[in-house]
């Protein structure tokens, strides 16, 4: 019986969306997944490695490609040139895939979708280089070499040469096509790491405290998140321990007004908010037992004085779905608007105690998660990346109360990105210092602080994304002063 829907063929959808028509494979991916969610979790299995493993190696494939094709890569039609591509990617890093097979589907693939005539091509090409796999030459010159073998254009690599030895630059490059398990930040309002990792377990899942933060899980095993009832219940949310570092960094204090300028999809403003409920909670028990009162272990938060979230990013999507988070989190001390943080808004001028600034950039420290990005990015849009983040940033300094925090963030290994605006940010705002990091460390990251205020965590050398974190501190007003956008 012929089945209904063919992997390779919804593999297929996915590389001609992402290749030639510009979807970023993430989302499309995710959309895909929804869609056949009723598959069996072997067939979405296949689907996600060979969408994703395709695009991750794709340099490395088309280099393949070209040394045994006498079609270059540029000239093949697109679908033939992605049926080829999805076909070497099974050959290279599937050995559960029979090569007869993968060469077999190829060419069954290739007259399905109206290309019976290069049947042969497609098959020639395959068997050649699964014939030779061990014949293939290799560049010599060491950055195109890291460049194919790990499919990252050398442009990229020559940058984090400028600041990084090869060798630390490699074991990036490494880790980026290491499969890793998903971390989530246990919400602490709801739930003990101890009791969601109890939980997680009973439905099979696997999971363990990341070596970070006391409250990040490292969770593997489970077959679809929104399946697992303490998903859906808001007992965890799904974040890398590097953001969660900018939370803890950021170190709200209860009853605080903090605003989260670029905040979608919302896991730093959901972080924040339970930050100050717990905070009120321990503040408020401490209170009774300084007055000698009765202390209630399960004392509630005041939500009057536990403190606030402003949640602000630019498009009404991005805000909705900051709003569906919310939702989920069941916390009551958030707000979500539409804002362009590249806009000063004159209403919250020194209103802030803290101001998260995690703001766009070329996502260089993420492209294990978003291995498209590396075939997007250039050296003009990170150009024009760095003006928009200190445009931004000259506007939120200004939200800063005296004494308060601003705490830029980004998920980027780039200077001009991470220390190079720190620095014109000093330079321009005189009233605010970086603030020692170090004390809100765990002791594996202190010796990371290279120069006071900031961290910059590597794929493979740190345990999570690449990140650059920076806090700032705006002197009180004594020594102060209020510092308008420029």
């Amino acid at each position: 019986m012929t089945k209904s829907v063919n992997e390779r063929e919804i593999v297929l959808a996915v590389l001609m969306e992402v290749t030639e028509n510009g979807m970023y494979s993430h989302l499309i991916l995710r959309d895909v997944l929804n869609k056949y969610q009723y598959l069996e979790k072997r067939e979405r299995s296949f689907i996600t490695r060979v969408t994703e493993g395709t695009l991750e190696h794709l340099i490395e494939i088309d280099y393949i490609l070209d040394q045994f094709s006498k079609v270059k890569v540029r000239k093949m039609k697109p679908v033939i040139r992605n049926i080829l591509r999805l076909s070497v990617y099974q050959l290279r890093y599937m050995d559960s895939v029979p090569d007869r097979a993968v060469c077999s589907e190829a060419v069954k693939l290739a007259a399905r979708k109206g290309f019976a005539g290069l049947k042969g091509f497609v098959n020639g090409v395959l068997r050649s280089i699964a014939r030779n796999d061990s014949g293939i030459r290799w560049p010599a010159e060491r950055t195109e070499y890291l460049s194919v073998r790990y499919s990252c254009p050398e442009w990229i690599i020559r940058l984090w040469q400028e600041s990084l030895d090869t060798e630390t630059v490699e074991t990036m490059l490494r880790d980026f096509q290491e499969e890793k398990p998903l971390t989530v930040r246990c919400c602490l309002a709801k739930i003990t790491p101890e009791e969601l990792m109890a939980k997680l377990r009973s439905d099979g899942v696997r999971a363990e405290i990341h070596p970070y933060l006391p409250y990040a899980l490292v969770i593997s095993n489970y077959d679809y998140l929104e399946a697992l009832d303490s998903f859906r219940e808001g007992l965890f949310y799904v974040q890398d321990v590097s953001s969660m570092l900018a939370g803890e960094l950021a170190d709200p204090k209860a009853g605080d007004y903090v605003i989260d300028i670029c905040a979608a999809p919302g896991g730093k403003t959901l972080h924040a908010a339970e930050k100050l409920l717990i905070k009120e909670k321990e503040q408020h028990i401490k209170e009774q037992h300084e007055d000698g009162r009765q202390e209630e272990p399960e004392a509630p938060a005041d939500r009057r004085k536990a403190g606030q979230v402003e949640a602000r990013d630019l498009t009404e999507y991005k805000v909705g779905l900051i709003r569906e988070n919310i939702a989920r989190s069941g916390l009551d001390n958030i707000s979500a608007v539409c804002m362009d943080a590249s806009v000063y808004d004159e209403a919250s001028a020194g209103r802030a105690d803290v101001v998260i600034a995690d703001l766009p950039c070329s996502g260089l420290g993420v492209l294990g998660k978003k291995t498209d990005l590396k075939y997007r990015a250039s050296m003009d849009g990170i150009r024009d990346l760095v003006d928009l983040q200190r445009q931004i940033l000259s506007c939120a300094q200004a939200y800063v109360k005296p004494g308060g925090v601003l705490l830029y963030s980004t998920c980027t290994v780039d200077p001009a990105e991470n220390m190079e605006n720190v620095r014109w940010f000093l330079e321009q705002y005189p009233g605010f210092r970086t603030d020692d990091i170090r004390p809100l460390l765990c002791p594996e990251l202190r010796d990371s602080v290279e120069e006071e205020g900031c961290i910059q965590l590597l794929p493979g050398v740190h345990k999570s994304d690449g990140f650059f974190i920076a806090r700032f501190v705006k002197e009180t007003e004594e020594t102060g002063k209020q510092e308008k956008p420029l």
